[in-house]
């Protein structure tokens, strides 16, 4: 497997090579992997470097919005002379300079149920730093629809949240894996949850997030160690505690539930 690498891939990897759980085998998955980021802020700037410099041959990133200059205290793919600048044009210049290897596509513009479809069917792996309930639902809808892994962030304010979602296949037993919505059934109301430039965000803990998404990222394409499917790791940064909570398939849940509801991405129009 290793043949499909270059003489300058195997030195530029060869950290990852070493390891027994990647090898040239995983190196070779990875660049056959394609993964689209969405959002290229605070979670999908750690998570697009890493993804990148891990060696993703093909690397997605979908955003409509511009650098400002309050994004630079955690947004770490753009830097002070890219403000004003498309954040999707701004994340290639960094992405392309750290890896050549990298085929990198962007999607400069804001996902909704329109072009939700079309876009994901050019990846295998969804890697969710949406900073929005509406965007959340709307891509763990599409990605069960499209039978695509998703990789599920969330960022409060001293506290972050991490899973993977697999709801269109079944786990060992021959029981569905759970859904987002399993987890979380349904958004709070408008105007619940304060929105980072309101409450704040610490601008680190983005960056662990964000680089634990790509980790997560990496971990379901090579394939090694316990997948997050089923489990939610917690990030208190206060304490500084990681814990796991192990979640179940809801049978009332209303995508993939006994009685689903959601077929298709009509409710998010």
């Amino acid at each position: 497997m290793t043949g499909m690498l270059t003489s300058e891939e195997l030195e530029r990897y060869a950290r990852h090579i070493v390891l027994r759980e990647v090898g040239g085998p995983g190196q070779a998955a990875l660049k056959a992997a394609r993964v689209l980021v969405i959002g290229a802020g605070g979670l999908g700037a750690p998570a697009l470097m890493y993804l990148a410099a891990a060696g993703i041959g093909t690397l997605g990133v979908v955003d409509d919005d511009e650098v400002s200059l309050s994004n630079l205290q955690r947004q770490v793919i753009h830097a002070t002379p890219d403000v004003g600048r498309p954040k999707v044009d701004s994340a290639a210049d960094k992405i392309l300079a750290l890896n050549p290897h990298v085929t990198l596509r962007t999607h400069a513009v804001r996902l909704n149920a329109a072009n939700v479809r079309e876009i994901f069917g050019g990846y295998d792996v969804i890697v969710d730093g949406s900073d929005n309930f509406s965007t959340r639902y709307l891509v763990s809808d599409a990605c069960y629809l499209a039978k695509k892994t998703l990789v599920a962030g969330a960022l409060g304010v001293f506290d972050a949240s991490l899973t993977t979602i697999r709801a269109h296949e079944a786990n060992a037993e021959g029981v569905l894996n759970p859904t987002y919505r399993c987890l979380f059934p349904e958004a709070p109301p408008p105007g619940t949850v304060p929105s980072c430039e309101e409450a704040g965000v610490l601008g680190a803990l983005a960056g662990v997030l964000g680089s634990m998404m790509a980790l997560e990222a990496i971990r379901e394409i090579v394939g090694f160690g316990e997948s997050l499917v089923g489990r939610l790791v917690m990030i208190d940064a206060r304490a500084m505690r990681f814990e796991t909570l192990r979640y179940a398939r809801d049978p009332s849940n209303p995508l993939n539930g006994d009685a689903p509801t959601i077929i298709d991405l009509s409710a998010h129009q």
